[in-house]
């Protein structure tokens, strides 16, 4: 048997037996359902009981329905088709701002240390306010509001004001351009746009006032623009026509917010696919399920508490930022910082978490690796006793990442690598504040998640290496996608398996290893696993070992059709001034050959000035296959820098 990775971290029993986690399995003993000998007995009770476990969690977490349904679940192998909670109604907006009182809300931050601070009680005045300028506007429920904002606190008070008089959500980042915004906004035909006039990142200022021009010129069914100011020095120049600026659109007077009841599986939230092989998909999700997801991952989780202070590095266009505002049901208070996460300096969000007593930081593997290649270390230059719990998400989180948290981070630190998608708009794979932390693994499956991993023929696997899926319906499974009837394209894109039955199953797209341990580790997407000589290597394995090489910052392998098999090609972007000679590339083969294997190594090596990315920081190691193999890259304005294409074309060291 393989041995297990080294503990890294074990909860203390104080901490371990008062979670939010431990206080569940006494509700449910207490409710005739247990005992449990661990959590793995206590997560296979929630797959196989779906709808006492979820009628738990909304008991537990006092999710306050207005009227109550009379079955928690119809049929839960429905794959997809599960309708949950039939008849029972609440609103979104109404459990967000269950809290009405002067502990703070809403922190914002920016880059050059500005700072805003809403209580509870303003935020409610706030949206009171923001829904007095929908009302005035004719919002209907159904009818979908754009935002192209900030992560600054008008974002989430008009997400608020929307969401509880029935409208549909839906935003982007403000440095996406035009036409990926037209390629997302335009599908779903919104009747308001907000936007920002323009933001700052890395120092400079960014006048968004063209791209919203342009914008609003091209959605034909938008009917008013609304101008929030942003905190970018902008150039002086003409208002967008028929604009109107936040401050005349919101009704100051009004001092209540609105929140009709409304059907649990009503539409509140349209989220964007990264597009990156085609028009981005336009996944729509319900109240209930968002919620009821989203408490169970935060109280039981994470652990979160009405005292904590939240932070997830983010932007408006990612799922993680709606997931950061449901910590509003809990009470906590929420950090938002709007700017780059390494300017001034890599210490720009370590000194707010110290400032504001962050206990939850949340952010990407991207952003650690990078804190690691710059030899930042957190713990030796900033006081941080209230952080307990470090969330990690976006990629996989290498095994040099975790010890490089325990290490220069925090030794006595919750670290949870989590994984889902924008498509759950939650986790499949999460942490558990009651279980030890093992180097490079995720620490479990999620309460109420029937994840396993599958064969490539659709066998499921105990444990070993194989796709990642789920084979119940669960609550955050979206409503389907927008001008999709009859839901084609929505079961296309997720239930083109069939289980060892017969029946469709949730296949995620993730090449992942089950361990004995009970741990995960995800090793890459599986549409971009490499083959050579028929061996299935993850790119994450090629990558993690890049981390010991100081002359590369980052890496991208693709696997190149060549001479009837795949060779692996590794692109790498150095650091400035090194210089990819063949010592270099010797000694990288050299790291991967001892550190992954000799069918890992690449047979190519190749510098290139940058990496495409998608909007949210993935590595687009798609197009890079395509552009090898001389075929079209796929939806370029899903990309971040496609302009950084051009150097994986027409090189003669690809042909040799």
């Amino acid at each position: 048997m393989v041995p297990a990775n080294p503990v890294l971290w074990e909860p203390a029993p104080a901490r371990s037996n008062h979670c939010a986690l431990a206080r569940f399995a006494d509700y449910l003993l207490a409710q005739g359902q247990g005992p449990f000998a661990d959590y793995a007995g206590l997560q296979a009770w929630s797959v196989a009981e779906p709808a006492a476990f979820w009628a738990a969690v909304a008991a537990f977490a006092d999710l306050r329905f207005v009227r109550r349904a009379g079955c928690v679940v119809d049929d839960p192998m429905a794959m997809p088709g599960a309708r949950w909670f039939a008849g029972a109604t609440l609103n979104l907006a109404a459990v967000l701002l269950r809290f009405h009182d002067d502990r703070p809300a809403l922190v914002w931050r920016d880059e050059a240390g500005a700072r805003r601070e809403l209580s509870y009680r303003e935020l409610h005045a706030s949206v009171a306010a923001a829904q007095a300028g929908l009302r005035r506007a004719g919002l209907a429920p159904g009818d979908r509001v754009a935002a192209l904002l900030p992560n600054q606190p008008e974002a989430v008070v008009a997400m608020l004001a929307v969401t509880a008089a029935g409208g549909i959500w839906t935003s982007c980042s403000p440095d996406f351009g035009a036409d990926a915004l037209l390629e997302r906004f335009g599908q779903v035909r919104p009747r308001l746009l907000i936007a920002t006039d323009g933001y700052r990142y890395a120092g400079r200022s960014i006048d968004v006032r063209p791209t919203v021009a342009a914008l609003a010129a091209a959605l034909d069914t938008v009917e008013q623009v609304v101008i929030v100011p942003g905190n970018a020095v902008l150039p002086t120049g003409e208002a967008l026509p028929g604009a109107v600026g936040w401050h005349k659109f919101i009704d100051p007077s009004a001092t209540v917010v609105d929140c009709p009841p409304l059907p649990f599986d009503h539409p509140v939230y349209i989220l964007y696919s990264s597009g990156t092989t085609g028009k981005p998909k336009c996944i729509v999700h319900g109240a209930g399920g968002t919620l009821l997801q989203h408490l169970k991952e935060h109280l039981l989780h994470v652990d979160l508490r009405r005292d904590d202070r939240l932070f997830y590095f983010t932007t408006c266009g990612w799922m993680m930022w709606n997931w950061l505002v449901s910590g509003l049901a809990s009470g906590a208070t929420l950090l938002l910082y709007e700017g780059s996460p390494m300017h001034p300096d890599p210490g720009v969000l370590w000194r707010m978490a110290a400032e504001e007593g962050i206990t939850i930081f949340g952010t990407s593997a991207r952003y650690l690796a990078g804190l690691q290649q710059a030899g930042y270390q957190p713990r030796a230059r900033h006081e941080l006793p209230r952080l307990r719990t470090l969330l990690s998400t976006g990629s996989p989180l290498l095994p040099e990442s975790f010890d490089y948290v325990y290490r220069d981070i925090a030794p006595d630190i919750h670290l949870a690598s989590i994984a889902g998608g924008t498509d759950l708009l939650g986790c499949f794979l999460i942490g558990n504040p009651r279980l030890p932390v093992r180097r490079g693994e995720i620490q479990c499956a999620a309460l109420g998640m029937a994840v396993e991993v599958f064969a490539a023929e659709g066998q499921p696997l105990a444990t070993g290496r194989g796709e990642l899926v789920c084979t119940r319906a669960f609550p955050s499974m979206p409503l389907g996608f927008w001008d999709d009837p009859g839901g084609a394209r929505y079961r296309q894109a997720y239930f083109h398996g069939l289980g060892d039955d017969g029946r469709a199953v949730w296949w995620h797209g993730d090449d992942v290893e089950r361990l004995a341990s009970g741990g995960w580790v995800i090793h890459g997407r599986a549409d971009a696993v490499l083959n050579p000589g028929g061996v299935r290597i993850g790119t994450a394995e090629i990558y993690r070992q890049l981390t010991g090489v100081p002359e590369v910052a980052e890496g991208l392998a693709i696997g190149q059709a060549w001479q009837g098999d795949t060779r692996i090609v590794l692109f790498v972007q150095l650091v400035p001034g090194a210089v990819l000679d063949d010592a270099l590339r010797e000694r990288i083969r050299a790291r991967i050959r001892a550190g992954a294997s000799p069918r890992h190594v690449p047979a190519r090596i190749l510098a290139v000035p940058d990496l495409p990315r998608t909007r949210s920081g993935k590595l687009c190691e798609l197009a890079v296959r395509a552009v090898v193999h001389g075929q079209p890259p796929g939806n370029l304005a899903a990309m971040a820098n496609p302009e950084c294409l051009a150097a994986f074309s027409d090189r003669a060291e690809l042909a040799g």
